[in-house]
């Protein structure tokens, strides 16, 4: 049997970031992978750090979520100064294009109405005419239907893949361990903490954290947690290696450091599909050329599709087990935006055995009041 102070089930950029927090602090830490076939959310993303346009309705994730972003340039200093890793992170602001006075009212309507959830705090979005956004973007051919822009001036982008690659690499670093390719089987709550089995090993910590994503949901049944979770497919396409055309990421299209661009993402309710469709492409293809007329050149090199990770109203999930209160669960689909706050607040709030304060608007009984209400 192989002991830790603490378990992390997940090797995701979720739970990696959370065990990256939890190092840090001196913690025992093993990560769990999954299997092959695993739904893999930090493989299949558009590497945004975003902002603006999150959290109508529950002001307490409009605060973690610029919290985040805010923090993020020091997370990755962090990270750094463990494990040399190159984030490509890009933070000077990001843009929503829009191609109607439709599209520019009701996006100038949600700026409002969460400016209004937080009436103490200056704005960090605004809009910009297309006259404006053309003397921000001065060698971009903008198409004739767009109008202008939301502006967030938190928003940017870093690289998914080097960040989930840094974290594991740091995690190491910091005297953890990850065990690729061990997919739990079962959780066993013993007096001592937890045990959970794998399909060859059994590991034993007093603490454990689901960070499962679509799975976690099962896993915490066995300690009397309801996290409540759906997938929905989002597609992707990228284009060939171009000159440097835009400067800052877009809301569905940005392009790398490389030069590819990345246009996405859909919204697709399909269950557990992740199939792509050319239909998807057709759908993608059309907005990015009504926005860059110069995209219907560019050859499409690469299409891909993952799951996001849903609760019930979009929101993330943190909780802890009442029966087990050594037991944490974290389940969101913006891993990258908020990977500074899992590896900062939340690992200190696992590592202090209480999710208090900021992490009540979060739990999952808040659909059981939506319920009865």
């Amino acid at each position: 049997m192989q002991m830790s102070d603490i378990i992390v089930v997940g090797a995701g950029v979720v739970g990696s970031a959370i065990a990256f927090g939890l190092a840090k602090r001196h913690h025992r830490v093993v990560v769990l992978d999954g299997d092959r076939a695993d739904f893999r959310a930090s493989r299949a993303n558009f590497g945004l750090v975003w902002v603006q346009g999150k959290g109508e309705g529950l002001p307490a994730y409009q605060s973690i979520t610029q919290k985040s972003a805010l923090d993020w340039s020091d997370f990755a200093r962090q990270l750094k100064d463990v494990v040399e890793t190159p984030l490509a992170l890009e933070q000077d602001g990001g843009l929503i294009y829009c191609l109607s006075d439709d599209e520019w009212d009701a996006r100038l309507s949600k700026n409002q109405r969460l400016a209004e959830q937080q009436p103490n705090r200056n704005s960090d979005t605004e809009m910009l005419d297309r006259a404006s956004l053309e003397r921000m973007l001065p060698n971009v051919e903008l198409g004739p239907e767009v109008v202008g822009a939301s502006f967030g001036h938190l928003d940017g982008a870093a690289n998914p893949l080097e960040l989930l690659c840094g974290l594991h690499g740091a995690i190491v670093r910091l005297g953890g361990r990850i065990e690729f390719q061990s997919p739990v089987k079962f959780i066993r709550p013993t007096s001592e903490g937890f045990e959970v089995h794998s399909g060859t090993e059994t590991y034993a910590a007093s603490k454990i954290v689901l960070a499962a994503g679509l799975s976690t949901s099962e896993l915490a049944l066995s300690l009397e947690m309801n996290i409540p979770l759906r997938p929905q497919r989002g597609q992707i396409i990228v284009t060939e290696r171009l000159g440097r055309i835009l400067h800052l990421p877009g809301s569905g299209l940005r392009q790398t450091r490389e030069g590819t661009i990345m246009i996405g993402a859909t919204h697709e309710d399909v269950g557990f599909n992740v199939e792509t469709s050319s239909e998807a492409a057709a759908q993608l293809s059309r907005r990015a050329t009504r926005i860059l007329p110069a995209l219907k050149d560019a050859t499409i090199v690469r299409q891909w599709s993952g799951l996001r990770v849903l609760s019930p109203d979009g929101y993330p999930i943190y909780a802890q087990s009442s029966r087990y209160p050594g037991a944490f669960s974290a389940s969101c689909h913006s891993g990258i935006t908020l990977a500074a706050f899992h590896a900062n607040e939340l690992a200190d709030a696992i590592s202090r055995t209480s999710l208090d304060g900021m992490f009540e608007a979060f739990t999952p009984e808040r659909f059981d009041v939506q319920e009865r209400a």
